[in-house]
């Protein structure tokens, strides 16, 4: 078009580029329409036209397979568009979360383990990979939700007495089954949102000598009352570890007591979230001659969802204070959450009788006082604790409207002696708990409990305080906490390596030191 009108101007045009012309035509009246057939430039293959056939190199068209296989092609050729920083900060993150705040390269361990986690689906087998290291793997691939029945068949072996899944929720009742079948000498059964595991799983296990001594189950509601009292019944005599959670439709104190009757040599037992329960069953735990470790959480009597939540008497602080004196003096760990009828007198209970504790947590609880904390920590027989969990221990009424709350520093006053009557941990309390147990203490989470003042935080980490062997510590919604309280944190800690301050937003420009994750404050990068 554009040569006619240079004919029609008067320009001179050559005839070698009338026959280009010419030829360009020719081949574009050529090219078959939508619905005609034709032959695949590549492969000669005869195909149907469409408004999307790609064309080929020479000008030809090509089919769906061979057009799919030149875009691919083409796709690879391009250079990939730089992500690798937000995919980095992405995995830095997810390391805070996790507690790990390494720079540098991971080990060459890791490394390996994480390339084996990243072809899951090439693996035939694990052979005869040591148990830490199947763990790690279970681990890793539980958090990419990558436990399917498949891979889990990777983790079953005859010779092998321990499976630790931490994510079941893709198997199946057969699943189950194949593990126990499998496994037959399996001593230790760890299985985490095993929500199909059922009645069938269990009485398979009771039909064969069972081997198991310590079970943890998670989320199996779809085992029976009735099953669970013939599997203690049937199994009981060799268990020395029973740790049940999230179990809202059986389990219950009647359940409780049978399992007492038929676990004699019982040292670890934790139940949590499990809704039928009560306060009735803690006098069938005190029965356990042999207990050495126990937790347990009933938050699910004290929500709005339950039909007692609000109701908390004084038979129920009769069953925790007759439980705390019949087992307290052989403990080593006692943890005990959402007990919302614990009061002074269970503390003074725990200074009287506890000698052996190393981890001890009492959270979630509105009665408590300061004074009655510090007396429990002051002059305590008991060897100093590695593990302190007292998140949550503080008054629900506004802070302002508590006694000593126009001081400034409410929880540090010494003139208004009803400060230390006030619900919740205080000032006074945290010295003695860092005074009897910081030369020890590894795990701290006081999160939530507001009355601890700036001075006390100033004072207990202040110069010349050191605390050798605190690892991570939970200061979350502790608004009081700035960066001069970071700071002297971070320098009493030499061993420190997890930090969680969410919501306290006096936090702002503390950078923490190599090594160390800072899980919250003010700015994003912290995080």
């Amino acid at each position: 078009m554009a040569k006619a009108k240079a004919r029609r101007r008067g320009q001179d045009v050559s005839d070698d580029d009338d026959d280009e012309d010419y030829e360009e035509a020719f081949n574009q009246a050529r090219v078959p329409a939508p619905g005609q057939l034709a032959n695949c430039e590549l492969c000669d293959k005869r195909f149907t036209v469409t408004a999307y056939s790609k064309t080929g190199p020479d000008g030809g068209l090509l089919c769906t397979p061979c057009g799919k296989q030149m875009a691919a092609d083409e796709k690879k050729a391009k250079p990939k568009p730089k992500r690798q920083r937000a995919r980095a900060t992405r995995q830095m993150n997810s390391n805070l979360l996790d507690g790990i705040a390494q720079r540098g390269a991971f080990s060459l361990l890791e490394m390996c383990i994480r390339q084996v986690a990243n072809n899951i689906n090439d693996v035939e087998e694990f052979g005869d990979l040591p148990g830490e290291l199947r763990l790690r793997l279970s681990q890793i691939l539980s958090k990419r939700r990558m436990l399917t029945p498949r891979t889990l068949g990777l983790f079953l072996r005859s010779d092998v007495n321990t499976i630790d899944i931490f994510d079941a929720a893709k198997l199946e009742e057969e699943d189950f089954h194949r593990v126990f079948a499998t496994m037959p000498f399996l001593e230790r059964v760890n299985l985490c949102c095993a929500g199909q595991l059922k009645d069938g799983v269990l009485e398979y296990v009771m039909s064969r000598e069972s081997h198991i001594k310590h079970l943890i189950l998670d989320a199996t509601n779809l085992v029976t009352e009735d099953c669970w009292r013939r599997f203690f019944q049937t199994c009981g005599s060799k268990l020395e570890t029973v740790k049940l959670s999230y179990l809202d439709c059986a389990f219950n104190d009647e359940t409780v007591e049978v399992m007492v009757s038929n676990c004699p040599n019982l040292r670890r037992l934790k139940l949590t979230d499990c809704w039928k329960l009560t306060y009735d069953c803690l006098k069938s735990i005190a029965k356990l001659d042999k207990l050495e470790y126990l937790s347990l959480d009933m938050r699910h009597r004290h929500e709005e969802g339950h039909p007692d939540y609000r109701v908390v008497n004084e038979r129920d602080l009769e069953s925790i204070n007759a439980l705390l004196k019949a087992r307290c003096g052989g403990l080593r760990t006692l943890s005990l959450k959402h007990f919302k009828p614990m009061d002074n007198s269970s503390l003074a209970i725990i200074h009287e009788t506890a000698r052996h504790l190393s981890k001890l947590r009492l959270s979630h609880n509105e009665t408590f006082t300061d004074a009655a904390l510090a007396s429990l920590f002051t002059d305590w027989p008991n060897p100093p604790l590695t593990f302190i969990d007292f998140a949550s221990n503080r008054s629900l009424e506004p802070l302002f409207l508590m006694p000593g709350a126009g001081n400034g520093d409410n929880s540090d006053s010494n003139s208004n002696s009803n400060n230390n009557d006030n619900p919740g941990l205080g000032s006074d309390g945290f010295r003695a708990m860092m005074s009897h147990s910081g030369e020890k203490l590894e795990h701290l989470t006081i999160s939530s409990c507001r009355q601890v003042g700036f001075k006390a935080l100033e004072e207990v980490f202040g110069e010349g305080q050191t605390y050798p062997h605190l690892r991570e510590i939970d200061l979350s919604f502790h608004t009081r906490i700035d960066d001069v309280v970071m700071r002297r944190l971070f320098k009493a800690c030499p061993a420190l390596r997890k930090v969680m301050a969410f919501a306290c937003f006096n936090i702002v420009a503390v950078q923490p030191p190599a090594g160390v994750a800072l899980i919250g404050g003010l700015n994003a990068h912290t995080m």
